[in-house]
Protein backbone atom coordinates (compact mmCIF):
# COMPACT_ATOMS: atom_id res chain seq x y z
CA UNK A 1 0.00 0.00 0.00
CA UNK A 2 1.33 3.35 -0.75
CA UNK A 3 2.15 5.71 2.19
CA UNK A 4 0.85 9.06 1.61
CA UNK A 5 3.21 12.01 1.83
CA UNK A 6 -0.44 13.70 3.17
CA UNK A 7 -0.89 12.97 6.66
CA UNK A 8 -3.05 10.21 6.88
CA UNK A 9 -4.69 8.40 10.38
CA UNK A 10 -6.01 5.04 11.55
CA UNK A 11 -9.76 4.83 12.33
CA UNK A 12 -11.56 1.61 12.81
CA UNK A 13 -9.27 -0.08 10.51
CA UNK A 14 -9.98 2.62 7.13
CA UNK A 15 -7.38 5.17 6.09
CA UNK A 16 -8.45 8.81 6.51
CA UNK A 17 -6.73 11.56 4.94
CA UNK A 18 -6.13 14.86 7.00
CA UNK A 19 -5.91 18.52 5.72
CA UNK A 20 -3.64 19.69 7.87
CA UNK A 21 -4.42 23.59 7.10
CA UNK A 22 -7.57 23.50 7.27
CA UNK A 23 -8.28 20.22 9.92
CA UNK A 24 -10.60 18.04 7.21
CA UNK A 25 -11.11 14.79 7.24
CA UNK A 26 -11.61 12.76 4.71
CA UNK A 27 -11.65 8.58 4.12
CA UNK A 28 -9.31 7.20 1.70
CA UNK A 29 -10.71 5.54 -1.76
CA UNK A 30 -9.35 2.63 -1.22
CA UNK A 31 -11.32 2.39 2.22
CA UNK A 32 -14.45 3.06 0.98
CA UNK A 33 -14.09 0.37 -1.57
CA UNK A 34 -13.60 -1.77 0.95
CA UNK A 35 -17.53 -1.53 1.20
CA UNK A 36 -18.21 -3.37 -1.30
CA UNK A 37 -19.04 -7.31 -1.36
CA UNK A 38 -16.12 -9.59 -2.46
CA UNK A 39 -17.53 -13.03 -2.20
CA UNK A 40 -14.23 -14.65 -4.17
CA UNK A 41 -12.29 -13.79 -0.89
CA UNK A 42 -14.92 -16.04 0.64
CA UNK A 43 -13.01 -19.02 -1.57
CA UNK A 44 -9.53 -18.28 -1.17
CA UNK A 45 -9.69 -17.48 2.76
CA UNK A 46 -10.73 -21.55 2.48
CA UNK A 47 -8.24 -22.32 0.57
CA UNK A 48 -5.60 -20.85 2.10
CA UNK A 49 -6.75 -22.55 5.39
CA UNK A 50 -6.79 -25.47 3.73
CA UNK A 51 -3.19 -25.67 2.36
CA UNK A 52 -1.78 -24.61 5.60
CA UNK A 53 -3.32 -27.31 6.74
CA UNK A 54 -1.63 -29.98 4.47
CA UNK A 55 1.68 -27.57 4.12
CA UNK A 56 2.09 -27.90 8.13
CA UNK A 57 0.31 -31.02 8.95
CA UNK A 58 2.68 -32.00 11.67
CA UNK A 59 2.89 -28.72 13.30
CA UNK A 60 -0.45 -28.83 13.83
CA UNK A 61 -0.91 -32.53 14.85
CA UNK A 62 1.58 -31.50 17.27
CA UNK A 63 -0.36 -28.88 19.18
CA UNK A 64 -3.36 -30.95 18.71
CA UNK A 65 -1.23 -34.10 20.80
CA UNK A 66 -0.44 -31.53 23.60
CA UNK A 67 -3.99 -30.61 23.93
CA UNK A 68 -3.19 -27.44 22.49
CA UNK A 69 -6.65 -27.17 20.27
CA UNK A 70 -7.20 -23.04 20.93
CA UNK A 71 -3.38 -22.81 19.23
CA UNK A 72 -4.18 -25.21 16.40
CA UNK A 73 -7.44 -23.40 15.32
CA UNK A 74 -5.84 -19.59 15.85
CA UNK A 75 -2.48 -20.93 13.59
CA UNK A 76 -4.97 -22.32 10.50
CA UNK A 77 -7.13 -19.12 10.88
CA UNK A 78 -4.43 -16.87 10.42
CA UNK A 79 -3.26 -18.58 7.02
CA UNK A 80 -4.47 -16.00 5.03
CA UNK A 81 -2.81 -12.75 6.68
CA UNK A 82 0.33 -14.78 6.73
CA UNK A 83 -0.11 -15.09 3.28
CA UNK A 84 -1.28 -11.58 2.15
CA UNK A 85 0.64 -10.09 4.38
CA UNK A 86 3.88 -11.33 2.28
CA UNK A 87 1.98 -10.45 -0.84
CA UNK A 88 1.42 -6.64 0.59
CA UNK A 89 5.05 -6.49 1.24
CA UNK A 90 6.05 -7.38 -1.72
CA UNK A 91 4.16 -5.01 -3.65
CA UNK A 92 4.89 -2.12 -1.31
CA UNK A 93 8.62 -2.53 -2.15
CA UNK A 94 7.97 -2.68 -5.79
CA UNK A 95 5.76 0.30 -5.96
CA UNK A 96 8.90 1.70 -4.10
CA UNK A 97 11.08 0.93 -7.02
CA UNK A 98 8.41 2.40 -9.58
CA UNK A 99 8.05 5.82 -8.10
CA UNK A 100 11.71 6.26 -7.97
CA UNK A 101 12.14 5.32 -11.13
CA UNK A 102 8.95 7.79 -12.30
CA UNK A 103 10.86 10.35 -10.61
CA UNK A 104 13.90 9.95 -12.85
CA UNK A 105 15.84 8.47 -9.63
CA UNK A 106 19.03 6.10 -9.89
CA UNK A 107 17.89 2.93 -7.83
CA UNK A 108 21.39 1.09 -8.13
CA UNK A 109 21.54 -2.15 -6.58
CA UNK A 110 18.58 -4.18 -6.69
CA UNK A 111 17.74 -7.01 -5.17
CA UNK A 112 17.55 -10.40 -7.09
CA UNK A 113 13.98 -11.00 -6.03
CA UNK A 114 13.12 -7.68 -7.68
CA UNK A 115 15.28 -7.43 -10.99
CA UNK A 116 12.75 -8.77 -13.02
CA UNK A 117 9.98 -6.33 -11.96
CA UNK A 118 12.41 -3.60 -12.78
CA UNK A 119 13.38 -5.01 -16.02
CA UNK A 120 9.38 -5.19 -17.12
CA UNK A 121 8.95 -1.64 -15.92
CA UNK A 122 12.44 -0.29 -18.10
CA UNK A 123 10.53 -1.81 -21.19
CA UNK A 124 7.29 -0.38 -20.62
CA UNK A 125 9.10 3.20 -19.69
CA UNK A 126 11.19 2.86 -22.92
CA UNK A 127 8.09 1.65 -25.33
CA UNK A 128 5.07 4.19 -24.27
CA UNK A 129 7.96 7.05 -22.82
CA UNK A 130 5.01 8.50 -20.41
CA UNK A 131 6.17 12.15 -19.96
CA UNK A 132 4.80 12.24 -15.75
CA UNK A 133 2.66 15.17 -14.85
CA UNK A 134 1.64 13.92 -11.46
CA UNK A 135 3.95 10.70 -9.24
CA UNK A 136 2.19 9.67 -5.94
CA UNK A 137 0.11 12.66 -6.04
CA UNK A 138 -2.96 13.39 -3.36
CA UNK A 139 -6.08 13.60 -4.87
CA UNK A 140 -9.41 15.43 -3.20
CA UNK A 141 -12.38 15.72 -3.31
CA UNK A 142 -14.53 17.48 0.03
CA UNK A 143 -18.21 17.25 -2.27
CA UNK A 144 -18.60 13.65 -1.91
CA UNK A 145 -16.35 13.22 0.30
CA UNK A 146 -12.90 11.08 -0.52
CA UNK A 147 -9.11 11.04 -0.94
CA UNK A 148 -6.44 8.99 -2.19
CA UNK A 149 -3.06 9.24 -3.80
CA UNK A 150 -2.93 7.98 -7.28
CA UNK A 151 0.19 6.13 -8.68
CA UNK A 152 0.73 8.36 -11.62
CA UNK A 153 -0.62 10.54 -14.07
CA UNK A 154 1.11 11.01 -17.32
CA UNK A 155 0.93 12.45 -21.13
CA UNK A 156 1.54 9.36 -23.06
CA UNK A 157 1.16 9.66 -26.99
CA UNK A 158 -0.59 12.70 -26.93
CA UNK A 159 -3.14 12.08 -23.96
CA UNK A 160 -3.16 12.79 -20.30
CA UNK A 161 -3.69 9.17 -18.81
CA UNK A 162 -4.34 8.52 -15.39
CA UNK A 163 -2.26 5.40 -14.33
CA UNK A 164 -2.53 2.96 -11.92
CA UNK A 165 -0.19 0.25 -11.23
CA UNK A 166 -1.08 -3.35 -10.03
CA UNK A 167 1.48 -6.28 -8.88
CA UNK A 168 -1.06 -8.92 -7.78
CA UNK A 169 -1.91 -11.65 -10.15
CA UNK A 170 -4.98 -10.85 -11.42
CA UNK A 171 -6.53 -7.26 -12.37
CA UNK A 172 -10.37 -6.78 -11.20
CA UNK A 173 -12.44 -4.87 -12.50
CA UNK A 174 -13.03 -2.43 -8.90
CA UNK A 175 -10.13 -0.99 -10.37
CA UNK A 176 -12.22 1.32 -12.51
CA UNK A 177 -13.89 2.99 -9.41
CA UNK A 178 -10.69 3.61 -7.61
CA UNK A 179 -9.86 5.26 -11.07
CA UNK A 180 -12.72 6.87 -12.13
CA UNK A 181 -12.56 8.38 -8.15
CA UNK A 182 -9.68 9.86 -8.58
CA UNK A 183 -10.99 11.66 -12.05
CA UNK A 184 -13.38 13.52 -9.68
CA UNK A 185 -11.13 14.70 -7.52
CA UNK A 186 -11.26 18.43 -7.09
CA UNK A 187 -7.79 19.43 -6.75
CA UNK A 188 -4.15 18.29 -5.76
CA UNK A 189 -3.39 18.24 -2.15
CA UNK A 190 0.48 19.00 -1.33
CA UNK A 191 1.63 17.23 1.83
CA UNK A 192 2.17 21.47 3.02
CA UNK A 193 -1.61 21.86 2.30
CA UNK A 194 -0.56 23.98 -0.94
CA UNK A 195 -3.44 23.17 -3.52
CA UNK A 196 -3.34 22.42 -7.43
CA UNK A 197 -5.72 21.80 -10.08
CA UNK A 198 -5.83 18.67 -11.10
CA UNK A 199 -4.67 17.82 -14.51
CA UNK A 200 -7.71 17.13 -17.23
CA UNK A 201 -7.47 13.56 -17.35
CA UNK A 202 -8.57 12.08 -20.61
CA UNK A 203 -8.02 8.50 -20.06
CA UNK A 204 -7.11 5.50 -18.04
CA UNK A 205 -4.57 2.37 -18.04
CA UNK A 206 -3.40 0.09 -15.17
CA UNK A 207 0.07 -1.17 -15.79
CA UNK A 208 -0.27 -4.70 -14.14
CA UNK A 209 3.85 -5.27 -13.62
CA UNK A 210 4.86 -8.98 -12.87
CA UNK A 211 8.35 -10.72 -12.47
CA UNK A 212 8.13 -12.03 -15.67
CA UNK A 213 5.83 -9.40 -17.93
CA UNK A 214 4.46 -6.03 -18.14
CA UNK A 215 0.91 -5.04 -19.90
CA UNK A 216 -0.75 -2.09 -20.14
CA UNK A 217 -4.62 -2.43 -20.00
CA UNK A 218 -7.23 0.24 -20.14
CA UNK A 219 -9.87 1.28 -17.80
CA UNK A 220 -12.77 2.89 -18.91
CA UNK A 221 -13.80 5.90 -17.53
CA UNK A 222 -17.40 7.15 -17.07
CA UNK A 223 -20.27 8.93 -14.72
CA UNK A 224 -21.75 5.45 -14.72
CA UNK A 225 -18.86 4.42 -12.81
CA UNK A 226 -18.63 7.28 -10.54
CA UNK A 227 -21.58 6.54 -9.84
CA UNK A 228 -21.31 3.29 -8.33
CA UNK A 229 -18.23 4.79 -5.85
CA UNK A 230 -20.42 7.71 -5.01
CA UNK A 231 -23.02 4.82 -3.25
CA UNK A 232 -19.97 3.16 -1.85
CA UNK A 233 -19.31 6.70 -0.31
CA UNK A 234 -22.65 5.94 1.18
CA UNK A 235 -22.41 3.14 2.41
CA UNK A 236 -19.41 3.82 4.27
CA UNK A 237 -21.29 7.03 5.97
CA UNK A 238 -23.58 4.39 7.02
CA UNK A 239 -20.68 1.81 8.89
CA UNK A 240 -18.83 4.26 10.25
CA UNK A 241 -20.93 7.70 11.35
CA UNK A 242 -24.78 6.10 11.09
CA UNK A 243 -25.25 2.53 11.92
CA UNK A 244 -24.24 3.12 15.41
CA UNK A 245 -27.03 5.15 16.04
CA UNK A 246 -30.26 3.14 15.03
CA UNK A 247 -30.48 0.53 17.32
CA UNK A 248 -31.67 1.93 20.84
CA UNK A 249 -31.53 0.39 24.62
CA UNK A 250 -34.39 -2.09 25.50
CA UNK A 251 -37.73 -0.75 26.72
CA UNK A 252 -40.88 -1.98 28.72
CA UNK A 253 -44.00 -0.52 28.52
CA UNK A 254 -44.21 1.74 30.93
CA UNK A 255 -41.37 3.90 29.42
CA UNK A 256 -42.75 3.44 25.72
CA UNK A 257 -40.67 2.95 22.47
CA UNK A 258 -40.62 6.84 21.23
Amino acid sequence: MTTPQVTTVKKGGSRIYVDDLTGERQPGVTSILNMMAKPGLRYWFAKMVAEEAVDSFSTIMDLVGKQRHDDAVDFLKRAPGRHSGRAADRGTIVHGLIERMNRGEELGNIHPDFEGYVRHYEDFLNKWQPEWLEVESTIWNSTVGFAGTCDGIARIQNEIVLVDLKTGANVYGETALQLNAYRNGEFVLEANGDRRPLPEIETAAVVHLREDRCEVRPIRLGDDIFQVFVALRDVFRWETDIKGTVLGKAVDPESGVA
